[in-house]
Order: C-alpha cells, then structure tokens, then sequence
C-alpha cells in the first residue's frame, strides 16, 4: 500500500529521469553506502556513532518494528529532538517503508493531534523527557482518540516493551530493506503554514535525494565536513541544506547542540573542531553579542561556513560575519516545499551580503508575479512562482488550499514577496501570506487567532507581525473583549489549548474595533502601521 499523493505529470518525471535528478533510489542509500564506514557519523550530549553503527542500529530498529506489525504503507509521528536516535528511527521508519511525520520537540497537543488525525499513524515514537511524555497521561488521552496507533515506542522509557532503546538494541540478522518506491512519499515536510491546520509535504526519495545531492554540489560537503547541527533537528534547513543528510552523503561527521546558544555551540565548535553550522539571524545576533561580551571569537577557530537562512538576514548583519565571526557567510532561502537557493561560496561580496542567492538546480523554473498573474521584469517586487524537481506538487489530503497555491501550469506560489536581480539572484522583500515568522519560526495568524477565541470574554482578534531587531518579528495580538484581560491570562489560556511557546504572541494590545478593509476583511496592514505610529486605545497589562 503506498501514500495517495499528488504525483509530478508524466512529460516532467521523464524529463527530471533524463537529464539525472531522479536517479530512482531510495533515500536509504545515503546511509547504506556507508553501511562499512566505520568514521564517526554523528554525536551527541550521550554518545557516538559510526557510519557502521547507525546503519547496524537503523536495522535492528526496522527488524523490531516488523515484528511488532508494521508494514510499508503504514505512518508514524516522530517527537524528537537533536539525539542520536532520531535518525536511527528516520533510517529505521524508510528501511520499512513506514512514512513518518516528524513533529518539532517545541510542538505540544495541538500540534500533535493535528498530524495524527491527518496520517492516523500506527506508530508513535516520542521522548519522556518531553513535557507531554513525562507521564502517561497526555498518552493514554492521545491513544484513545487515535485508535490508528498500534505502537508506542518512547525514548528513556522505564518499562522496556515501550523502550525505543531497547527495540534499538534486539539483534537483527539477514535483515533485508524494503522502502517505498523511489518516486513514492518517504516522508511529510511540516509546512509554516499560513491557516489554522498545519499542512503536510509529502515528500519522495526521487525529490528529496535530488534536492540533498544538488546542496552538497553547491555547498562542497564531503568527508573533511564537520557539520554543528545546532537548529532544530526536524526543520527541513538542517535535514537537507545540505544538513545531516547531506553531511551522511559526503561521509562527514555532524555534532548535535541542544541549542543554538553561543554557550552551547561555542564550546562544541571548539571541542570537535567544526568547520560548517548554520543559523537563523537571531541566533546568529546573538553570537556576536557573545564575541563582544566575551572579547574574543578564538572557540570559533576552526569555523570555515556560516550559513544563514530561515529569515531575511539583513545587509548590516551579514557585513559583521566575516569579520566578527571570522568565517564565510552563505545565505539560504528555502522551503520545505522545495526550492532552495544559495549564494555561492565564491559569489562576490555585493551577492553574498545583498542577495539571498540562486536556485540550485537547473531544473528549477522562477518568476515573479504581479497580483494578476503576470510575469514581472528584473527589479521587480512580487510574489515567488517556482516548479522543478525537487519542488512539490501538492499539500496532503489539500485539494481546495492546493487549488489556491498552484497555478494552472503547476507553478507554487510560496506567499513571499521577492524580486530578481538582473543575473537571476533573488532578493526577499515580504511575505504574501498571513504568517509571522519569529526567528525562523513560523506562525499562522488564523491558528492563534482562533485559539484566542476560544476565550468567553474575547469578541475578535487579529495576529499581526512586528518588527523585531532581534527576532526579526514578533508577533502582537490585538483583541475586542467585554473586560479587560491581562497578558498573563491571555497567554494561560493559550497554554491550555496546548500550542507551541513559540507561537505565543509576545504583545497583546486591546482595541475598541478592528480596522477593515472595503470588502469587509479586517486591515492587518492598518494595524501594523500602528508600531509606527501612537499605541491605539490601550493595552492589556503585562
């Protein structure tokens, strides 16, 4: 059985075939061609593993799953976080052709009991040292509303029949893989999202590899890499830009951080002589914060790479990498629909600081559209349409959002606001869609929106972004409600709904109305213009 998707047409997976994007493998070889590798492939805070290890390990893993009655076809929910095992369990989960979700650690229930009610998955693998998972009774709750799941398999586990270190750890001899077809779905890409339901990316092997073998080409990953995966393990930047994967690819060796902290990362960059990391702008603010509190960027000695992306980094920011941080910048502008541009490592430096750099495949078809539809010239700002190889063609089980997001030609529209520079570079101007993005984070307004709600004594409310020197933007809730509500309770009550921290708005601000639009919408751009301007009405206390 295999994951009803929405495929490439015919005339596009021949042409991607002949020209060599699709070489139809399964993502699992880029593990299993260093099944006899025995350098390091990766640590973490508890320990290491060797190519041969992790490759050893993922079998074992896919042998226990089979015998507990998983099969290809079947999903899964994976909460991770940045540990060895969490691709012990990806390899593991494709070895078998089990298509996995793999939620980010920061997300709680409503994060949670959305993708399960969208893959009712057979299997979930989660941590107890996650604050839903600390005891049994977020589990058992889930378990009853999602009778799908016939698996639990928990990291620091007590009891062994649920102990993913112990399925880790059963012996598996002459096991024999069998993952999904290459040009079927390995596994779902979390979409930021800019409706209240977060959306699946069914992605395949063909896709996926192709995307992670053109990143290590442009990004010269090999085995002299050593790879600080310091964001969020899940995130599609640090899987496949080149990320963990493409570091697997090149016989590399990656480092995970609990955090991007400069505390963290300073001394790991140190002790396992780093060489590549990658950050979102916030963090990378707070790392130069860091060499001047602290005098000296000397930890960062052996740092050659800084990639940047998830946000826009701006010109400013980017000029004081190289002689603050001491290394090269490479900026990043991705998706985990697909595209992903890159400066390149020998781009000059008006490129590297003022661009956020080219697609990477010559698959990849670009333009930019006015409101119309329209194709715009060079210089000028619209919204972002992409196709190509690794780029989808639709969201899960999302024909009426997938009608609004493709064109009639199977171009994506990504809801950025972007321009090109005359030799094809791409420049990120805004964001068409209704979604904030804190730090590399994405929110969407309609989720908190509803959630806020919820509340008995609120009548409206509208998310909007604003600016944030550090964060790039925050978000700010203004509310119409019967009393006055503090921001300590309004948070309370978002906590309740089980959302993500992240996704909490970091201002509140109470309205007599909200201003609309002449069609009756409710103006966010109006009331963005209040950051600029005098505080409207008042806001609630903090």
């Amino acid at each position: 059985m295999s994951i009803t998707f929405t495929a490439w047409p015919e005339n596009f997976a021949r042409l991607y075939r002949e020209r060599g994007y699709w070489i139809d493998e399964p993502l699992t070889d880029i593990l299993t061609r260093q099944a006899n590798n025995d350098h390091v492939a990766m640590i973490d805070a508890a320990g290491i593993l060797s190519y041969r290890e992790l490759n050893q390990q993922s079998d074992n893993l896919a042998g226990a799953l089979r015998r507990r009655g998983l099969v290809s076809g079947d999903t899964a929910l994976v909460q991770l976080g940045n540990v060895n095992e969490f691709y012990v369990v990806f390899f593991a989960l494709l070895k078998i052709g089990v298509v996995p979700v793999n939620a980010l650690f920061s997300h709680q229930r409503t994060e949670l009991k959305s993708y399960a009610s969208q893959i009712n998955p057979a299997l979930l693998i989660a941590d107890r040292d996650h604050v839903l998972f600390g005891d049994d009774t977020f589990l058992d709750t889930f378990l009853a509303q999602h009778p799908s799941l016939r698996q639990v398999a928990l990291r620091n586990a007590e009891r062994a029949e649920q102990s993913l270190s112990a399925w880790i750890a059963e012996p598996q001899e002459d096991f024999t893989a069998s993952p999904t077809a290459a040009d079927q779905v390995a596994f779902f890409q979390l979409s930021g999202g800019s409706t209240g339901t977060p959306k699946l990316i069914p992605r395949t092997h063909n896709d996926y590899y192709y995307s992670i073998r053109a990143s290590v080409e442009v990004c010269h990953f090999d085995s002299e890499t050593r790879y600080l995966c310091a964001l969020p393990i899940a995130h599609n930047y640090p899987m496949s830009s080149p990320g963990a994967l493409g570091v697997f690819y090149g016989a590399g060796q990656m480092v995970l951080a609990a955090d991007p902290s400069a505390v963290v990362c300073f001394k790991l960059i140190e002790q396992h002589k780093i060489n590549v990391t990658a950050l979102v702008p916030p963090a990378v603010t707070l790392w130069l914060q860091a060499i001047e509190e602290w005098g000296s960027n000397q930890a960062l000695n052996s740092l050659k790479l800084l990639q940047v992306g998830g946000a826009k980094l701006g010109e400013t920011l980017a000029a004081r990498i190289q002689n603050e941080i001491g290394c090269r910048l490479q900026q990043v502008f991705g998706m985990a629909e697909g595209l992903v541009n890159y400066t390149r490592l020998d781009d000059d430096e008006s490129h590297i600081l003022g661009t956020q750099g080219y697609p990477m495949s010559p698959g990849d078809e670009l333009w930019v559209a006015d409101e119309q539809g329209n194709a715009l010239p060079a210089g000028e700002v619209g919204r972002l349409m992409t196709r190509g190889p690794y780029t989808f063609r639709g969201y899960y089980q999302s024909p009426e959002h997938n009608a609004e997001a493709f064109d009639e030609n199977g171009f994506y529209c990504s809801g950025d606001l972007i321009s090109l520079t005359e030799d094809g570079y791409v420049k990120v101007e805004g964001r068409l869609k209704d979604q904030i993005n804190r730090g590399g984070e994405k929110i969407a307004a309609e989720e908190i929106e509803n959630l806020l709600l919820r509340h008995p004594e609120i009548i409206n409310a509208a998310l909007v972004s604003m600016p944030d020197e550090l964060m790039g933007e925050k978000s700010c809730a203004f509310i119409i409600s019967n009393i006055a509500l503090k921001s300590v309770a309004l948070r309370r009550h978002l906590r309740e709904q089980g959302i993500a921290e992240f996704k909490l708005p970091d201002r509140f601000i109470r309205v007599e109305r909200l201003p609309l639009t002449p069609v009756g919408k409710i103006d966010k751009k109006l009331l963005r213009q209040t950051f600029d301007a005098q505080s409207p009405t008042q806001s609630s206390g903090e």
